[in-house]
């Protein structure tokens, strides 16, 4: 399996940070053993388990970021777990207005800051091997 994540290279590096944690916290709560165990150092101390697989963080102009999830959701592939971060979901102070705000948001109205997809390596690869690294 792999995950990855997209995101609008041209955002600033405090909002790119922001969409990939959301993404990130997202896609652990969907995926069982996404992360690993606590583990114990050789004090005896706890670390809390991190992710045991590497996500890759890619980058899309924002309006192909919308395109790439449009297409996604309308293939409706059972294997591919894709979750999208976008302008509404990042401005609202709880969740209710987020919940509020987004009803009364047409599909072609919402700019995706991020995306994360999760699924068989040889599909992710196929969907995501032509973008690039976000440096």
């Amino acid at each position: 399996m792999k995950c990855i994540m997209i995101v609008d290279g041209d955002l600033p590096i405090g909002l790119i940070a922001n969409t990939t944690a959301a993404l990130g916290i997202s896609i652990a709560s969907e995926v069982n053993g996404l992360t690993g165990k606590k583990l114990l150092d050789k004090d005896g101390r706890v670390h809390q388990g991190i992710t045991n697989i590497p996500i890759p963080i890619l980058t899309l102009p924002r309006e192909e970021i919308r395109v790439k999830y449009d297409e996604m959701l309308e293939k409706n592939d059972s294997d591919i777990k894709i979750i999208g971060f976008n302008e509404t979901a990042q401005k609202p102070l709880n969740y209710e207005n987020y919940e509020l705000k987004l009803s009364k948001t047409k599909k072609d109205q919402i700019n995706y800051l991020g995306l994360c997809l999760y699924g068989p390596k040889k599909k992710i690869n196929k969907l995501t091997g032509n973008l690039r690294m976000l440096r």
